[in-house]
């Protein structure tokens, strides 16, 4: 009788064991899935950066005495190119976004900048860039809101407590990226 008792112990240490390492390889799956997701993020970012010079060197043709918003969007490109981390990267990123609204905003006052080719191929590829762009914060989101999940229920919460996985950040917008900029008149 105590043979079975044992083996029971033993059965039941093994399943739980063995559930431990199910959860625990989840965990990294969907800890990777994030970086992964992060990374398709920045390789968005990426291209943006690197249509916005030749934004910025169409526009100043046009609006020479716009320089000050010209020069901040470029200023923060050097910024987001030297960023270290995702949340120094995410605040500048917003800063860009405000002052590329504005840049486009600012072109309304310039019909022949709104109907310059360039001009016109470059803001179709910041925005084809940017639907990108948002495609791959969804799938970033996802994949938190899947680990997320995975960490905070019960009972794979206590392996995720046990091993130090914890939580990641949604990436949401700050209320400043979320407004379109009022340009009335010349600036």
């Amino acid at each position: 009788m105590n043979n079975f008792f044992i083996i029971i112990l033993l059965l039941v240490i093994g399943v739980i064991f063995l559930w431990g390492m199910f959860v625990y390889n989840v965990l990294i799956t969907g800890r990777n899935g994030i970086k992964n997701a992060e990374s398709g993020i920045d390789a968005q970012l990426q291209k943006r950066y690197d249509v916005i010079p030749n934004l910025v060197a169409t526009v100043k043709g046009y609006a020479a005495h716009e320089n000050s918003v010209l020069e901040q969007i470029t200023q923060l490109r050097q910024l987001a190119l030297q960023s270290e981390n995702a949340q120094q990267k995410k605040q500048v990123d917003d800063e860009i976004d405000a002052s590329l609204k504005h840049i486009f905003a600012i072109s309304e006052n310039y019909p022949s900048l709104k109907a310059n080719e360039n001009f016109l191929q470059l803001q179709g590829a910041l925005n084809e860039i940017e639907g990108q762009l948002a495609a791959a914060r969804r799938a970033y989101n996802a994949a938190v809101t899947q680990y997320n999940n995975t960490v905070e229920s019960f009972p794979s919460g206590i392996v995720a407590g046990i091993f130090g996985f914890a939580a990641y950040h949604w990436f949401e917008n700050t209320p400043e990226a979320r407004q379109t900029p009022q340009i009335t008149g010349k600036l």
